[in-house]
């Protein structure tokens, strides 16, 4: 159990910490402006926050059992694909992601995902065979 739940909380923790920094304080202007231009208000209710908690639990999961057969780099990867770009192709179709944050949030969420990994893979004793 140790080998398992403390990484995934950990990963967790740090995957809630990195999005509610980048969305809440770097990236909140494009956010809030650009639901405005829709007219509608960004969504940053503790509800939200409890959703994203449970997307931030998910892709930690996720991480986890992709970490068990991948690299760090082959893990990250595909997990940022899956749960970063898919997200992005489904907001963006429903005309709520801001494009100008792209350049923003490609890198730092892949640097979330890296870091995640990396967590996951260090706590769960899987770092020296991948």
């Amino acid at each position: 159990m140790k080998k398992t739940i403390w990484p995934i909380l950990a990963a967790t923790t740090w995957i809630s910490i990195s999005e509610f920094a980048r969305n809440q304080f770097w990236l909140l202007t494009e956010w809030t402006e650009h639901y405005s231009k829709m007219g509608l208000r960004f969504p940053a209710e503790p509800t939200n926050g409890a959703v994203w908690g449970i997307w931030s639990l998910c892709l930690a999961i996720f991480i986890f059992i992709l970490s068990k057969k991948y690299s760090l780099f082959q893990t990250a990867l595909l997990a940022w694909f899956s749960g970063f770009v898919f997200m992005w192709l489904v907001i963006g179709n429903l005309a709520v992601l801001p494009i100008q944050i792209l350049p923003y949030a490609i890198p730092l969420s892949f640097l979330e995902v890296l870091i995640a990994t990396w967590i996951i893979k260090e706590l769960s004793g899987n770092s020296a065979t991948n």
